[in-house]
């Protein structure tokens, strides 16, 4: 993703920040230093966000900063920093920091390769290969009911017509029964059976028993199926394992300490 801040601008801001013998500090608030490092991690976090920034958002950043400092001195002043509270909620951001960084430096170390991103891609297609149908179908509750519409079909009733009219899957049934290209393994065994036995064009002679009801099948098309090519997915596939060796490193941390 491209940020609003450049590494050059950044620096360019930082520096900016820093002038008038103040490359320490952006700010004295009551005899306390405000450390240009807050200024500049407040910056970087914009940066590694991606957020859309204004060309003067350093002295945005500092009159915030300098404004906290105020705010903070005062709850110095009320005792506000040393309740058991405070402290709790301060270690639990510390912590939280703390498992951001950890997870950031094993991400960037532990990148997935380019083998294990095309391992997962033929994972992938293998499992999705094959062939794709275009099906449609009628649902209804009652076998005796499944029977009458075949019937009905045989005689010479227009599938579509019926769906609309009877189907129990009201989503597909206002299309004529209409289901997306799929493969054998997107539908419940009964159905996906069924649907591989029949010919292209050809309608079920039987009704089919699912866990959803009774089905009548119609197989309009059939062909290879179309998988993404693997820059297409690469990003997604990049994600997962990445995914997954934090869980695995996560697991591997918990294994080794000592919990009593």
């Amino acid at each position: 993703m491209t940020t609003y801040f450049t590494r050059t601008a950044l620096a360019a801001l930082l520096a900016a920040s820093c002038i008038s013998g103040m490359a320490q500090n952006i700010a004295i608030v009551n005899g306390k230093a405000v450390p240009s490092t807050r200024l500049e991690a407040m910056l970087r976090q914009m940066e590694r966000a991606g957020r859309p920034a204004p060309p003067d958002a350093a002295a945005q950043i500092k009159d915030r900063l300098v404004l906290f400092e105020i705010i903070s001195q005062e709850g110095q002043k009320r005792g506000l920093d040393a309740t058991d509270e405070f402290k709790s909620q301060v270690e639990l951001l510390r912590q939280n920091l703390l498992v951001n960084d950890v997870m950031a430096d094993f991400q960037k170390t532990h990148a997935p390769t380019d083998a294990e991103v095309q391992a997962e891609y033929d994972k992938f297609a293998a499992a999705n290969g094959g062939k794709e149908y275009k099906a449609r179908h009628i649902l209804v509750e009652k076998e005796d009911e499944a029977k009458k519409i075949i019937a009905q079909l045989k005689k010479g009733g227009k599938f579509e017509d019926i769906a609309k009219k009877s189907s129990k899957d009201t989503g597909s049934g206002a299309k004529g029964g209409e289901l997306d290209w799929a493969g054998p393994a997107s539908y419940v065994k009964e159905f996906a059976e069924a649907m591989v036995a029949l010919g292209k064009g050809k309608t079920s002679e039987a009704p089919v028993k699912s866990q959803f009801g009774f089905h009548i099948i119609r197989v309009d098309d059939v062909r290879e199926a179309q998988l993404p090519k693997i820059e297409e997915v690469k990003p997604q596939i990049v994600q997962q394992l990445m995914q997954q060796k934090s869980s695995a490193y996560i697991e591997e941390l918990r294994a080794k300490a000592r919990i009593e």
